[in-house]
């Protein structure tokens, strides 16, 4: 990649806040870093809490109009957007791997899967539907009819920054809502560029804001609390997510939490070993380990663990690391120093806690927040990595005896968001689905998410779904009509 098409690429986003269709500086500068280096790529307007009220307000001006508008209208802006995304997938793929690091392979990936959430909603837009009957004692009829909530406020995550946001922006506008949307600090350019997407799919003004802040709290404060708000959605952790809950209960906002995961990932001792190395790969490392989904507890029958470990470890061994924007590489560097100081810490405790590192096990020497993919085995129930998301490459196996020890050991945390189970016993494999404490289970496949699917947790994991037909719905109340004949 040159260094030519990286300043014709960072120059193209626009570095001020989109609001109610029109970009304007703030009064401050946010930096925009590149995880690889340490270096400043760009920067971007610091908004302040006037300027999230700014964007409120036009997206309440513009909300009758759109609510209003003809369902096929939506839909068609929405596939106009699907396609100008797919066409645009090297410009977004290069500014999701330098403001977050992830390779240049997976951010193309993502932007298939992002955009996918567009085509998806597009779809749905058409398909909102209320209901008509017959009361019980028959002298009146039932309707039913759904409508927007209203105004939604979004606040996405810096690990997958355009799919987070397609994944709330999708269904929001399908259903009749606008929105402004609050990026991570850490990546507002993808948001940015997104914004400019929309504008020119036809969305119409104040339809869809952005907010770009390092002051999320000072910003998002006044917005949750204004009557006119009438929805939040957020991804994140889940200490901020139940901020976020208590803050929105004085509007009773609805709300949507997609918030953190521990995801124990089980191979049964009938597992097809390859099949499950090759699922525990995309489980641990797909978006470097950074993501809620990740693999974060490997619990494997003890008759398979010596072998499962050892194949595992030379699959992670012989990942190729570096800046994301090498083609080639991938194990790309995690999203800054906090985040290699968090893995350091965790791996270090399990070593101390009778963990044996198998490979990996240090951050890795030179610029950048790189960490060494890393497999660590006899790792007891007890170490600070099996209660935390690591969010990095690290892979700790622990070991079960039965069915019953290992449904105990995946269910032992507050999160519930994902499990991951291998098995060849169609029996097993349901009868533990349905005993699995989490809201997704991935049955011999290391990757649950799909837009046509419906994402979400129980427990500390969040509230509601995201994407397949319940994703619109999240969007949508419903309204009781009785009428007297």
């Amino acid at each position: 990649m040159t260094a030519a098409r990286i300043d014709e690429v960072l120059a193209s986003v626009p570095s001020g806040l989109f609001i109610g269709g029109r970009w304007s500086a703030g009064r401050g500068d946010l930096p925009v870093e590149d995880p690889a280096t340490g270096s400043v790529l760009t920067s971007v307007t610091d908004a302040g809490p006037e300027d999230g009220l700014r964007a409120l307000d036009a997206a309440v001006a513009a909300q009758p109009a759109w609510a209003a508008t003809e369902p096929r209208a939506r839909a068609e802006m929405l596939r106009r957007a699907f396609e100008l995304l797919v066409a645009r997938t090297e410009e977004f793929a290069l500014l999701m791997t330098l403001e977050m690091g992830k390779p240049l392979a997976e951010a193309r990936g993502e932007v298939a899967y992002g955009a996918e959430f567009f085509r998806w909603f597009s779809e749905e837009a058409v398909r909102v539907r209320g209901s008509w009957s017959v009361a019980p004692s028959g002298g009146t009829r039932l309707l039913t009819m759904k409508q927007p909530v209203g105004p939604v406020y979004a606040i996405t995550p810096w690990n997958f920054p355009l799919a987070m946001g397609t994944r709330k922006i999708g269904p929001a506008l399908a259903a009749g809502c606008t929105v402004v949307m609050k990026p991570a600090a850490q990546t507002p350019l993808t948001m940015l560029a997104l914004a400019q997407v929309l504008a020119e799919a036809g969305v119409p003004d104040g339809v869809i804001n952005v907010v770009t802040t390092t002051r999320s709290g000072e910003v998002s404060a006044p917005i949750i609390a204004d009557p006119r708000l009438r929805k939040l959605t957020f991804t994140g952790s889940t200490a901020v997510g139940r901020t976020l809950i208590g803050q929105s209960a004085q509007q009773v906002l609805r709300t949507s939490m997609e918030l953190g995961g521990n995801a124990p990932f089980l191979v049964f001792a009938d597992a097809d070993l390859d099949r499950a190395v090759d699922g525990a790969m995309l489980a641990k490392m797909r978006n470097i380990g950074e993501a809620c989904t990740a693999a974060n507890r490997f619990l494997v029958h003890e008759s398979l663990a010596p072998e499962f470990s050892r194949r595992l470890a030379e699959r992670m061994q012989a990942l190729h690391v570096g800046p994301g924007i090498e083609e080639g590489v991938q194990v790309g560097p995690l999203v800054d120093a906090g985040a290699v100081r968090k893995v350091s810490e965790l791996v270090d405790d399990a070593v101390q806690s009778g963990a044996r590192v198998v490979t990996g096990g240090t951050p890795v020497d030179g610029s950048g927040h790189f960490y060494a993919p890393t497999v660590l085995t006899d790792v007891p129930p007890t170490a600070d990595m099996f209660g935390e998301e690591i969010f990095g490459p690290v892979a700790p196996i622990t070991t079960f005896a039965s069915d019953d020890e290992a449904v105990l050991l995946a269910n032992d945390t507050e999160y519930g968001l994902v499990s991951y189970l291998f098995t060849r016993d169609l029996s097993r494999a349901l009868t533990v689905s349905e005993a699995l404490q989490t809201g997704m289970v991935g049955v011999n496949q290391g990757i649950v998410s799909n837009p046509a699917a419906p994402f979400g947790g129980v427990k500390a994991s969040g509230l509601g779904r995201e994407g397949g037909a319940e994703g619109i719905d999240e969007y949508l109340e419903t309204k009781y009509v009785g009428i007297s004949l």
